[in-house]
């Protein structure tokens, strides 16, 4: 099927969040402290390295999401890059549940919830933020950085369950 859409006219959401979907990327959960102490977090998709002097993260966050104003009025988050162990964390942190660390094994770094394991964690500090449409941009400078090898969690065509072995993408 082939869909296409005027972008003069006006871009259809659907073909362009059916275009989107086919963009392979990782995934993260963002975590933060909520004025009233208690972690929050959230699965991401747009997300990616913004920097390297200094090292940066920009992360892409939705309105309508519970941690948009933590993060917003936050210091600090923490990254946490997923791999393919961690795929219920992600399905967690993508669900709209009350308590996402109920189930998950986690502690704080600082101010920051910090998930164990990810095989990549990124303390970052926010030093800039802006809305554009629906979603607020966080940049972040990374205060923190711990590396494990693993394969990781990647995202396509709205499934969780890709992986990356030899050449290329292969469903399980």
């Amino acid at each position: 099927m082939t869909a296409t859409e005027d972008v003069a006219a006006g871009l259809a959401v659907a073909t362009f969040t059916d275009a989107m979907s086919r963009l392979v990327s990782g995934l993260a959960v963002v975590t933060t402290r909520q004025d009233n102490g208690t972690p929050c977090g959230l699965l991401v998709s747009s997300i990616c390295s913004y920097s390297v002097n200094p090292p940066s993260v920009l992360v892409v966050v939705d309105h309508a999401s519970r941690c948009h104003e933590p993060l917003r009025r936050s210091t600090e988050f923490g990254v946490h890059l997923l791999g393919i162990a961690q795929e219920r964390t992600a399905r967690t942190f993508a669900s709209r549940g009350a308590d996402k660390f109920a189930d998950v094994a986690w502690e704080w770094d600082g101010s920051v919830p910090r998930l164990c394991p990810a095989p990549i964690y990124l303390r970052c500090t926010t030093t800039a933020l802006f809305g554009h449409g629906d979603h607020t941009v966080l940049i972040g400078e990374v205060t923190r950085t711990e590396v494990e090898d693993a394969e990781p969690l990647v995202f396509y065509r709205r499934l969780l369950d890709w992986r990356l072995r030899g050449t290329g993408a292969r469903r399980r």
